[in-house]
């Protein structure tokens, strides 16, 4: 089975990691700081918070921006869950936008208008969270517009987005958000194992991040409410939580970040590819917006339905049998039971709903060999019938 995305470990990676294993530090040593400076480096921002997963991440950056009972979070209904649970998981309640039927991202343009309707409503977002779906930034320039405009503050879930670009920046500076997240899970650009980061400009949201990732717990005397008892003395100033990134995972962070560059120029050489390839079936091949430059974590097709005379479903199972394993990103998020039983149906994002009876996600990551590509692209031939 050709998967739809996976991790390529060297042996620098192995070796980095052998060497942490055979320190004094697996964990809570210098390997996490390391990594956070060097990814701070890589995208020119100020100070980055290393986690456990990137759903940590988000859960941390809704609680530093003061996320609670009573306040709104808003956000794209196609993305993992994670992009919605984080408001949950401090209490506030969750909204959708619905997406860009070019772009797949959070549409500004409807933003806007919930934004207006929200204003005389009384029921303001106190967080957006824009998602940058497959490694395609959202429209940040308008939705930083909007969130001076309305008062929200602005996250940026870059979980698919490592090493991509905004305006000839890197994602992850936060020229337009308060604080951007990312991923390293396995299938993502790079990885981790498993584990996420939280960039921001601000000293504060990252001194508060950082306290809440370790149990709310601090060693920093500057920090204490009186006079430390003595070196062995810490404190716990918050109710925070175990989310910290072990050495072990930021030694192979540092050791992958070497590479990224060249993962995502594999990428887009995959990616050129499966567009000539792919030019003449009934498919939508993903669009990429002048101001961005994507790092292709996923590469979502869009069946032509009324040219195939076949239904999604057939066309995925079709492909499966052949050896390919396509996916689907995503399940729109207000589809799922646990959030109709919040009152959400279906009907409510009808450009997501589309969205998801069109898409399949086919395989691309950085080792990808033509002899692959051929045969995906061979399977989607003959599952559409052409």
């Amino acid at each position: 089975m050709i998967p739809y995305g996976r991790q390529d470990i060297c042996q620098e990676d192995i070796d980095a990691v052998v060497r942490v294993l055979q320190s004094d530090y697996l964990t809570q040593g210098p390997m996490v700081p390391t990594f956070e400076k060097k990814m701070e480096r890589y995208v020119g921002a100020k100070h980055g918070v290393a986690v456990n997963s990137a759903t940590s991440a988000l859960h941390l950056a809704c609680l530093a921006l003061g996320l609670g009972k009573g306040d709104w979070l808003w956000t794209t209904p196609v993305s993992f869950v994670a992009s919605a649970n984080c408001g949950l998981y401090c209490g506030a309640k969750v909204d959708f936008v619905d997406i860009d039927p070019i772009t797949y991202n959070l549409c500004p343009r409807k933003l806007e208008n919930k934004l207006l309707l929200a204003a005389k409503e009384g029921r303001m977002p106190k967080i957006v969270v824009a998602v940058h779906l497959c490694g395609q930034a959202c429209d940040m320039k308008a939705l930083h517009t909007l969130a001076g405009r309305y008062g929200f503050k602005l996250i940026e879930d870059a979980s698919h987005a490592v090493g991509a670009k905004y305006c000839d920046e890197f994602i992850g500076n936060c020229s337009y958000s308060d604080i951007t997240v990312f991923s390293f899970h396995p299938v993502k650009i790079i990885t981790t194992a498993e584990g996420g980061i939280a960039l921001t400009q601000s000293a504060d949201l990252a001194q508060k991040m950082a306290l809440l990732r370790s149990h709310g717990i601090t060693r920093d005397t500057d920090l204490m409410t009186h006079v430390t008892d003595g070196s062995w003395y810490y404190q716990q100033l918050d109710l925070g939580f175990n989310y910290r990134m072990t050495d072990l995972q930021a030694a192979l962070g540092i050791s992958q970040l070497d590479r990224l560059t060249n993962f995502i120029k594999k990428r887009h050489a995959i990616v050129g590819r499966y567009n000539s390839l792919l030019a003449d079936l009934p498919v939508v091949t993903p669009w990429q917006h002048p101001d961005t430059y994507s790092s292709y974590h996923l590469y979502v097709i869009r069946l032509e339905l009324d040219r195939i005379q076949k239904t999604h479903r057939q066309v995925f199972d079709k492909l499966r049998e052949a050896g390919v394993g396509v996916n689907l990103h995503y399940i729109p998020i207000h589809t799922q039971p646990f959030y109709q039983q919040m009152g959400f149906a279906q009907g409510d994002y009808p450009e997501a709903e589309k969205y998801y009876s069109e898409a399949i996600s086919l395989p691309v990551f950085s080792t990808m060999t033509e002899d692959q590509q051929d045969t995906v692209v061979k399977a989607l031939k003959e599952a559409v019938g052409y």
